[in-house]
């Protein structure tokens, strides 16, 4: 996947959960090439340590708060004026057990981060970009929206409903020249486990995991896609992992 022209400079890149794990790696794959990067995330010590180690911006901020996102997008074009790339990687497991042992709270929270917070990203770049008759949004989902595993219910709803109103939002986008590409990971070595109080995989098996860098590799080649061409679907599988059937 290659452009003519391998740099983003000058392009604004917005990163959601930039401070770890994918968010981090795209955010530092992103920068490296030459974009202006904002990351956000809610805690506010670690974002902060993140910005200053990779040498970009930061706004502390809750995705699945309207409020927090309007502070994004008042601080970036407040300074920028325009905004070329979003990509929604915040996200996590919260709690991983079988329906009965949910609360109510828990399976709310999950869709909020997972989908609803998504969504009100979406609602707010949408206007932004199709003004600018350009712009590309990347959303990172996960393969429980396209495969099921027990206790995994309210997680893999949220981001089978991602996916799906990733699609929905490209269909809306695309005649403004704007790009919507979904990302599906399967397993990564990004600390989500640790997030979500499940089993660790063995050190070996951790190894061959996909890595906030190379997830940071392929969002970069996406966004370095010529801009009449657009990657609706991405899916990664690790070759370690067994899914069966596909």
């Amino acid at each position: 996947m290659q452009s003519n022209d391998n740099s983003l400079k000058e392009k604004v890149a917005i990163v959601t959960g930039g401070s770890r794990g994918y968010g981090y790696g795209i955010a530092e794959s992103l920068c490296a090439a030459g974009a202006e990067v904002w990351i956000t995330g809610r805690d506010e010590a670690a974002l902060q340590a993140a910005a200053g180690k990779l040498g970009v911006k930061s706004v502390v901020a809750d995705v699945t708060v309207g409020a927090d996102w309007d502070r994004v997008f008042e601080t970036v074009l407040g300074e920028k004026e325009r905004f070329d790339i979003l990509i929604n990687n915040a996200g996590a497991g919260i709690k991983i057990a079988p329906f009965e042992e949910q609360t109510d709270e828990t399976i709310e929270q999950i869709v909020r981060l997972n989908l609803t917070g998504q969504m009100f990203g979406w609602r707010r770049a949408a206007k932004v970009m199709r003004e600018q008759k350009s712009g590309l949004i990347v959303n990172i989902s996960s393969g429980c929206a396209i495969h099921a595993w027990p206790g995994w219910g309210p997680y893999s709803g949220a981001k089978a409903g991602l996916n799906q109103a990733s699609h929905c939002l490209y269909t809306e986008l695309r005649e403004a020249g704007v790009r919507v590409c979904t990302v599906t990971p399967y397993w990564g070595d990004t600390g989500f486990r640790d997030a979500s109080d499940v089993p660790q995989a063995d050190d070996d098996t951790r190894g061959k995991m996909m890595k906030p860098a190379e997830m940071g590799q392929l969002v970069l080649d996406i966004c370095r896609m010529p801009a009449h061409l657009v990657i609706p679907d991405v899916t990664v599988q690790p070759l370690v992992q067994q899914i069966e059937p596909l």
